[in-house]
């Protein structure tokens, strides 16, 4: 659930060039620099970019690749809820959610040895954990806590209103103030939300809808704060400081969690938990900060209103659900909410 490599939209330097260059001729230092994927790993893990300059849109390229990367990052998101119910057919939820953030560690922390990565600069570790509490735990522990009572297709809606609030989060955090067109369309998306999921419920809420609520909140807090970080550090470090930040709380929890919840490991159970921690908990996210970081908090996040939808997709796939009928009148009307947040100008 990054423009990851070099989060800085490719018209950061074009802005800047002077007007008078003549046609076809690029300064020396322009020139100088290696195409986009020309760089080798170590490279790209190690620079850090630069933030566009305040004010300016993102080129066309740099856009439609930041948006593409963002969509990939919804995709594997959409596919945590069903992970998560395949994981507690063996494990508990304290023990889902503490592995999958030690096994995602353990992946990103093998990345930084290998290519050498620097520590952050201090300014960067408050950012970074908020990410950590708001990704990393908060989200993943109060989502897995409502899965037990709630079906994939339920919660998947009912989060569906993230897109809305992390938006939210972003113009107090950023002090961005996107367009009365956007807002008008991202309500309209967040509203056919809400209907759907009020059909589906009866109306009445659940101690599952609660956590559900509260994993919204903190979310969003944490998704904010990693898109701004992304400007500055490349995606899958943020997420992989994260990660890290996150160990001395997730290590004795794992631990605690195997004793209280001895496990019974199914086919099931062992592939939820690896894409939870590969997939969902650190790939997913590389590429969902570095869509942030060219296209905006908010236009990414509006991204997400077709997640709950795919999520639907998946529980039907892989859980064997039913699909509720007004799935499709609702994946239609959240589609062209998504068009028009991608459109309009922040």
């Amino acid at each position: 659930m990054r423009d990851h490599d070099s989060a800085t939209p490719g018209c950061a330097i074009a802005v800047n060039a002077p007007a008078t260059v003549p046609a076809g001729a690029r300064p020396a230092a322009e020139a100088a620099r290696p195409a986009a994927g020309a760089a080798g790993p170590t490279a790209i893990a190690t620079a850090t970019p630069r933030p566009a300059p305040a004010g300016h849109a993102p080129a066309p390229r740099a856009a439609a690749r930041g948006t593409l990367l963002a969509a990939l990052g919804v995709a594997s998101f959409s596919l945590t809820f069903p992970a998560t119910a395949w994981a507690l057919e063996g494990m508990g939820a304290w023990t889902v959610v503490t592995l999958r953030s030690v096994l995602a560690a353990a992946v990103a922390g093998i990345c930084m040895l290998v290519l050498r990565v620097r520590l952050p600069e201090r300014r960067h570790w408050a950012g970074l954990a908020v990410v950590a509490a708001g990704v990393v735990l908060g989200f993943p522990l109060l989502t897995t806590l409502a899965l037990e009572t709630s079906t994939t297709s339920h919660a998947a809606v009912v989060v569906g209103l993230l897109p809305l609030t992390t938006a939210a989060f972003s113009a107090v955090r950023t002090g961005a103030r996107p367009s009365r067109t956007f807002w008008t369309a991202a309500l309209a998306g967040a509203a056919v939300v809400i209907g759907f999921a009020v059909q589906q419920s009866g109306g009445a809420l659940s101690a599952g809808d609660l956590y559900l609520f509260a994993a919204l909140l903190v979310c969003a807090a944490g998704y904010t704060e990693g898109g701004r970080l992304a400007r500055h550090l490349p995606g899958w470090q943020v997420i992989g400081w994260a990660l890290l930040l996150a160990l001395p709380v997730t290590v004795p929890g794992a631990a605690l969690a195997l004793v209280a919840e001895p496990p019974h490991l199914t086919a099931h159970a062992v592939a939820g938990l690896l894409w939870l921690a590969l997939g969902s908990q650190f790939l997913g996210l590389v590429v969902w900060y570095r869509g942030m970081a060219a296209i905006g908090v908010s236009k990414a996040s509006q991204l997400q209103l077709a997640q709950p939808l795919l999520t639907l997709v998946w529980s039907v796939l892989l859980l064997g659900e039913q699909l509720p009928l007004a799935a499709p009148v609702a994946a239609v009307a959240v589609l062209v909410c998504i068009v028009v947040t991608q459109r309009s100008a922040s």
